[in-house]
């Protein structure tokens, strides 16, 4: 009897449970989820915009079939100019991956060494930063270093530094959040750091040396290290969610298309990106998709093997709570869905 009363109190207390959390769950992520699968991607992006992002992009590289674009929405708002397959779009994190790739073939040539530390290529941090001594440059690729997040700081993105003495500031002397290889904690210090350590060793910005390394021999022409580089209307302009204006002017770093962001991914997943012995190295040390965000502007860029497909989303709509954040993972998913689902047919 008592087990029988205790299986019910279990049951009354998951239900409770769920209903509690369907209310703290927003409905639209729900609607998002529960919707039929549309038969098509481009019905899908169509959706998307209805779930109130202002503009999309979706290309697709899969094996055997020429690749395919999809937008929906508008390239700027203001003046109703359709999104543009062809757009620039600001990458944000997806950069991580062309560093990541770029200090493999700096390693590859023996010019840096993923165990040398912090204190080995940049002593004047010693002190500043905890554990310079511990920290290695592997670690920091793989964001093992327990260095302090700079995007962290309070209100950063109402003004974000402009170089990296100020954004070093922001973590200046502040301990460590782990001992170094520790733990795991996605942190943009790391790298900043790897990107001054790249500059020093090069002599010149790194920026080049990805240029000359990663974008020619693929020949990925609309690929750009800063929005200071490109006509400002070939950016999808971007939102944020209480914001009024059009963030495309700010300078995030990378801007490039779908397209070769697509063409990169490809190049990275299936080798042909790098020279013998450099694929072992990349492999040791960091991940082969990624995704960004900046104030208006969500990118993912990820591999799926089974379909043996590369995907590129973009999405030019942020939110201060990440809502949109967590629609466009469902909308990604989705996405694979139907291309499973119209290779199964």
């Amino acid at each position: 009897m008592k087990k029988n009363k205790s299986k019910q109190l279990f049951r009354i207390v998951l239900l409770v449970g769920t209903v509690v959390s369907l209310f703290f769950v927003p409905w639209l992520l729900v609607k998002a989820w529960i919707v039929p699968l549309p038969e098509t991607v481009q019905e899908q992006c169509d959706e998307a915009i209805g779930h109130g992002f202002d503009g999309m992009i979706v290309y697709i590289d899969q094996k055997g079939q020429v690749p395919q674009y999809y937008t929906s929405g508008w390239h700027k708002r203001e003046t109703k100019i359709p999104a543009k397959h062809d757009a620039l779009f600001k990458i944000a994190s997806i950069s991580k991956l062309y560093d990541a790739v770029a200090i493999t073939k700096l390693v590859g040539d023996g010019r840096l060494s993923l165990d040398k530390t912090i204190a080995d290529y940049l002593p004047e941090l010693v002190g500043r930063i905890a554990y310079a001594d511990k920290i290695t440059l592997k670690l920091m690729v793989q964001h093992r270093s327990g260095i302090p997040n700079f995007t962290d700081a309070p209100k950063f993105w109402e003004a974000p530094t402009g170089s990296f003495d100020e954004s070093l500031a922001l973590i200046d002397g502040m301990p460590a959040n782990f001992e170094p290889d520790e733990n795991y904690e996605y942190c943009n210090t790391n790298y900043l750091l790897l990107n001054r350590i790249m500059d020093d060793e090069l002599g010149y910005g790194n920026f080049q040396f990805v240029q000359e390394e990663i974008l020619k021999p693929l020949a990925l022409n609309n690929t750009f290290g800063s929005v200071s580089e490109v006509n400002i209307e070939d950016v999808m302009s971007g939102y944020h969610v209480g914001y009024p204006h059009d963030l495309k002017g700010n300078d995030y770093g990378m801007q490039a298309s779908a397209k070769d962001v697509g063409t990169f991914l490809r190049a990275l997943n299936d080798g042909s990106l790098f020279e013998p012995g450099e694929q072992e190295i990349y492999s040791s040390i960091y991940e082969f998709e990624h995704s960004g965000w900046v104030p208006g502007y969500q990118s993912f860029a990820f591999y799926n093997k089974e379909l043996d497909a590369v995907v590129v989303a973009f999405y030019s709509t942020t939110d201060a709570k990440l809502y949109n954040w967590n629609l466009s993972e469902i909308i990604n998913n989705r996405i694979v869905k139907i291309l499973k689902k119209q290779k199964s047919s």
